[in-house]
């Protein structure tokens, strides 16, 4: 089946969408999905501008919403119709898989980061000639081929179009959040870095009753958008010293966990000096800085802990229908960070992604769909 897709044909160069793409055929276990819209997420410039790879050409998208088309003969659960969000794959048969944690799953990298499907093949050729995959779902094409493990059924009342984001950023910074730190109501937390994947942590720092949620970025807008979103206190660390004015609202303590979603060393850093005994930081950006601690010492005496965080230690069956129900309450607002762009203006949209003008933008590729 022919498809059109972005293309990233080598490091660094624009996406292309061509139309001439041959499209893998249906496995008795997968899906095929008619893409309604894609979320941008950092981690596709990283691979497009070549600080990873999945080898070239490739086609990137991982924040994938959709229309099921086909289903596999073995498929049970899903149905031709249905509302899909697409997520990471795992294979649900290994130790960790088992034990309830599939972002640990023994073969993650070769499933979701390999650039060929979990059996090796081609998921995209383009005259016989292979393109890489991501995530085993590609989500900046018209078309996409998945395994049931990918998909996650929604209610058909919800607007597609918002949607896709749920199934990476907006999953990893809440599951952060809900799985790993756990806080408990009552407690603390400040998040660094007020893109989607800190903006859902601090909302879902929010909803597990965490009485100060502090935010800190050096761009009032978007610290703006935070205290709109539920933080008790907002910090331009571009004005202030971030610590110090954490250490000022919490009684000179500290705060009980942190996320930082930066990446950047000089605030993981922060993020670390910011903890009040006992605490926990979460450094879940994708890197290649290195922190080194001037004194290990510190660390070990005041009983702080340092974690990495993978897709916030999600399961995505779970955990995307809890947020869909937060966002039905409201407690949940994560569209207030969405910019709708067509498919023809990727370009635009990564762009303005990376410069920060835009949070979240989503790429409506069917212009067709209506909610």
């Amino acid at each position: 089946m022919k498809i059109s897709a972005a293309v990233v044909e080598k490091i660094g160069d624009p996406f292309v969408i061509k139309d001439d793409i041959e499209l893998a055929k249906l496995g008795v276990t997968d899906l095929q999905i008619k893409m309604v819209a894609s979320g941008i997420c950092h981690s596709d410039e990283a691979i497009r501008k070549g600080d990873a790879s999945l080898g070239y050409p490739v086609i990137l998208g991982h924040e994938g919403s959709g229309i099921v088309e086909q289903v596999g003969a073995q498929v049970t659960d899903f149905a031709v119709g249905d509302h899909v969000i697409l997520s990471f794959y795992s294979d649900g048969t290994c130790d960790n898989c088992l034990r309830g944690i599939p972002t640990q799953c023994r073969n993650y990298a070769k499933y979701n980061l390999s650039g060929v499907r979990a059996d090796g093949t081609d998921h995209f050729t383009e005259g016989g000639h292979h393109i890489s995959d991501m995530f085993n779902q590609s989500s900046f094409t018209t078309h996409t081929v998945v395994n049931q493990r990918n998909a996650v059924k929604v209610d058909k009342e919800l607007d597609l179009r918002k949607l896709g984001p749920l199934g990476c950023g907006y999953v990893t910074g809440s599951g952060t959040v809900f799985n790993t730190l756990q806080p408990k109501p009552g407690q603390t937390i400040a998040v660094f870095g007020t893109g989607a994947v800190g903006l859902a942590a601090m909302m879902a720092g929010k909803i597990a009753g965490c009485t100060q949620v502090i935010a800190v970025d050096v761009v009032p807008e978007r610290l703006n958008l935070a205290q709109n979103l539920g933080a008790t206190h907002t910090i331009n660390s571009k004005e202030e010293d971030a610590v110090e004015k954490i250490k000022e609202l919490t009684n000179g303590y500290g705060v009980d966990f942190t996320v930082d979603t930066t990446g950047i060393e000089t605030v993981m850093l922060q993020a670390i000096s910011a903890l009040a005994q006992g605490g926990t930081a979460a450094l879940i950006a994708v890197t290649s800085q290195n922190i080194a601690f001037s004194s290990w010492n510190d660390l070990c005496t005041s009983d702080r802990k340092v974690v990495g965080v993978n897709m916030g230690d999600a399961i995505p069956q779970i955990d995307i229908p809890r947020l869909i129900e937060f966002y039905k309450q409201g407690m949940f607002p994560f569209d207030k960070t969405e910019k709708f762009y067509q498919f023809s203006e990727i370009n635009q949209a990564n762009q303005d992604s990376v410069s920060g003008k835009t949070i979240k933008p989503v790429l409506v590729i069917d212009t067709d769909y209506q909610n």
